[in-house]
């Protein structure tokens, strides 16, 4: 454990100018409020702080930074209070130590919300200061560090995975290299243990086969660019096992299918050498097509610039090469920490730091559109993992974008309305689908139209976590306007059952009871089925409880056997109401049918025979009468039939052309059983209607090779 003297050495020693008070202040105050705990390795609890400041020092971070990661975890876990570390150490390091405090237990519904909130707070945290992010990796690498004493697998294993999926992109973000790569190998060792010896195993292999392989292929590189009057230096390494082991599952490629594992570094002084470099090695190597990346003239979103290209060099060997200067290093390196070194008088926050920060403000405008923590941990998740491309705007903006983004995430990328309200797009001055993927140096040409709202479909192609949050914030928005319509007509069916007359004012009175603050907010839950009609009834008469009508259970068969004369129509009645079909059954229409209010779905449509509806038997407040639409467009539903087909040659041709000839559309086709004379399939058809179904149903008993065709259920 580093005693108190080494500490403020290591501060004093990059900035003669530190606060050598307040450092012996706060080892002292930390040391003394952590007292005897321990950490699950036996050793003072105290030793983690003082590791974590430690890891801060090797950035030159300034003194308040160092200070925090000494306090970061007093409020949690002893009995220190904000306004005591205010008093000894000032507002401004207890808002940094507030900021990184592990975060208080919340009651949540699930581990992956509990992750999820505690991520929301440290992102809106590190918005006002990027150094409560700085102070969280390190004390996430000392943790990852130690995580071996930790002695339950189950527990080791989620912490290593929220790592690999929060903490280490976020390394990636603020350009923190060394940590990233720290934290992913770290917690490979324990999500996959048996890949990782592997890798490092076949690695071990292949230095006994030819140990002095990296120092001649730097020493011959060395000589490649040297003569030429270049001040370079060149370094060369194996890449870390878990970016071995990632290449090999993208390209689905094993080990010894690998041709790049050594990366090699060649730094300059100057930005033009870099080109001059880049041009000797091209003329001396063959290049790998494909493998040349700029991002020193386009620069990574975290600031990071280099030119990478991959060539056949030295020994035939396929090696990657990044080239760049030494200032871009230091920078590429340690990231945002370079402008957080305690030389820095004015430090500014992310918001004032450019498109360095553009993520950031990205993540904060994907929280304020997700509804749920689970919802906006899975789009930040998308926003964080990105492999990149860079398109231009018709202006000549870089815009930066994950791989395989549509024009629809580049539209959201500029701006919120004009995803909104993008109807087209031209890449590259050709108009395209909005689903097109979009290529490096892609120029894209959003088209817009006051009158386009986000389309549900597009959440099925966009990629990045901020176009999904706002097209799924979208979509909710127009269900809870259907349930609201759904919760008021499923209300007022329920006061008339009851022999009461329905009204708003009615509702006001039993807001408190169902803890919703408005009308509107509890028609709503209403309609998505969370509350039920009687329930409310009950609420606000309580006397009908008493009545026979309130318990009165209504039997299947009568239920069956209602009429829909004043059906609910499953269109017009209400306009957009959220309805569902049910997998169970597939109606179809001319079938009869009945609704069911299914909780968070609207209303799930069953066949009057379906077996699930007895599930609902004693839940008559659930039941609706629908009918179909005949008056509206067609559409196309679902039809399932069950064949049994003789096993011989060109059987499965003739039944998909008997189905092409009816206009029916095979969507799905799954085989169920087979023996040496039949087999038995399951076929999933688009059909306008029952009718349509039947036409074909008869064309196949029709065709010699189907032994039996019937419709099927679930």
């Amino acid at each position: 454990m580093m005693r108190q003297y080494e500490l403020v050495e290591r501060v004093k020693a990059y900035d003669p100018d530190a606060c050598e008070t307040t450092l012996n202040r706060a080892y002292v105050y930390a040391t003394q409020k952590h007292g005897s705990q321990k950490r699950a390795s036996g050793d003072p609890y105290f030793s983690h702080p003082i590791e974590v400041a430690g890891i801060l020092t090797n950035y030159k971070l300034d003194c308040d930074t160092i200070i925090t990661a000494l306090l970061h975890d007093t409020i949690e876990d002893t009995d220190a209070t904000p306004e005591e570390i205010t008093k000894l150490f000032g507002p401004n390091i207890m808002k940094l130590v507030d900021g990184v405090t592990k975060l208080t237990q919340i009651e949540l519904k699930s581990a992956d919300s509990k992750q999820a909130e505690n991520f929301r707070k440290l992102l809106l945290a590190m918005s006002e200061d990027i150094r409560v992010l700085l102070v969280k990796l390190a004390d996430r690498l000392h943790n990852m560090r130690t995580l071996h004493y930790i002695s339950k697998p189950e527990k080791r294993v989620r912490i290593a995975a929220e790592t690999l999926e929060i903490y280490a992109p976020l390394a990636e973000r603020i350009g923190m290299h060394d940590i990233k790569e720290e934290l992913e190998d770290l917690a490979f060792q324990h999500i996959n243990p048996e890949a990782r010896d592997s890798i490092l195993a076949r690695l071990e292999f292949l230095r006994e086969k030819d140990d002095n392989v990296v120092s001649r292929i730097v020493s011959e590189l060395q000589d490649v660019v040297s003569h030429q009057g270049l001040k370079v230096d060149i370094y060369g390494r194996e890449k870390r096992p878990y970016s071995i082991w990632q290449k090999m599952q993208r390209k689905n490629i094993t080990f010894g299918e690998l041709s790049d594992i050594m990366a090699f570094r060649v730094l300059v002084g100057e930005m033009p050498e870099c080109y001059e470099v880049l041009g000797y090695l091209h003329a001396n190597y063959k290049v790998v097509p494909g493998r040349f990346k700029d991002y020193i003239s386009t620069p990574k979103p975290n600031g990071y610039r280099s030119i990478h290209t991959t060539v056949l060099g030295p020994e035939n060997h396929r090696i990657e090469v990044q080239i760049r200067t030494r200032q871009m290093h230091e920078v590429n390196e340690n990231g945002v920490a370079a402008h957080w070194a305690y030389k820095q008088e004015e430090p500014t926050g992310p918001q004032k730091e450019g498109v360095q920060y553009r993520w950031l403000r990205d993540l904060l405008d994907i929280l304020e559109h997700a509804s749920e923590p689970e919802e906006f941990l899975e789009h930040t998740k998308l926003a964080m993992f990105q492999d990149q491309v860079f398109c231009f705007s018709p202006k000549g903006d870089v815009i930066a974008l994950p791989a395989r983004a549509t024009p629809v995430d580049f539209a959201y990328m500029i701006h919120t309305h004009i995803g909104d309200t993008c109807v087209g797009a031209k890449v590259n001055g050709a108009m395209v689908p909005l689903r097109t993927v979009l290529n490096n140096g892609d120029q894209v040409e959003i088209v817009t139209s006051k009158a386009q709202t986000p389309n549900p479909t597009w959440e099925r192609f966009v990629v990045t976590g901020k176009a999904r949050a706002r097209i799924r914030r979208f979509i909710r928005q127009q269900q809870e306007d259907q349930y609201k319509d759904l919760g008021k007509a499923i209300l007022q069916k329920a006061f008339r059952q009851e022999g009461y007359d329905y009204s708003d004012k009615a509702l006001e009175g039993v807001l408190k009871i169902f803890k919703q603050p408005s009308v509107e907010a509890l028609l709503t839950l209403v309609g998505a089925g969370h509350h039920t009609g009687r329930e409310v009834v009950h609420a606000v008469f309580p006397g009908s409880k008493d009545k026979e009508t309130a318990r009165k259970v209504v039997p299947l068969d009568k239920v069956r056997a209602r009429k829909h004369d004043h059906a609910i129509p499953i269109k017009g009645l209400i306009p957009g109401m959220a309805v569902h079909y049910a997998g169970c059954c597939h109606p179809l229409p001319g079938d009869r049918i009945v609704g069911i209010v299914t909780t968070g779905k609207g209303v799930t449509i069953h066949t009057i025979d379906c077996d699930t509806l007895e599930t609902f038997t004693e839940q008559p407040e659930r039941w609706l009468d629908v009918g179909w639409d005949n008056e509206g467009e067609p559409e196309h539903f679902i039809g399932r039939l069950g064949l049994t087909v003789g096993h011989e040659q060109g059987a499965l041709s003739s039944i998909t052309s008997v189905i092409a000839k009816n206009h029916g559309n095979i969507t799905n086709l799954r085989f169920t059983n087979r023996t040496t004379d039949f087999f038995e399939m399951l076929i999933d058809i688009d059909v306008v209607d029952v009718k349509h179904l039947t036409n074909i149903i008869a064309a196949l008993r029709a065709t010699p090779v189907v032994n039996a065709v019937e419709r099927a259920r679930g």
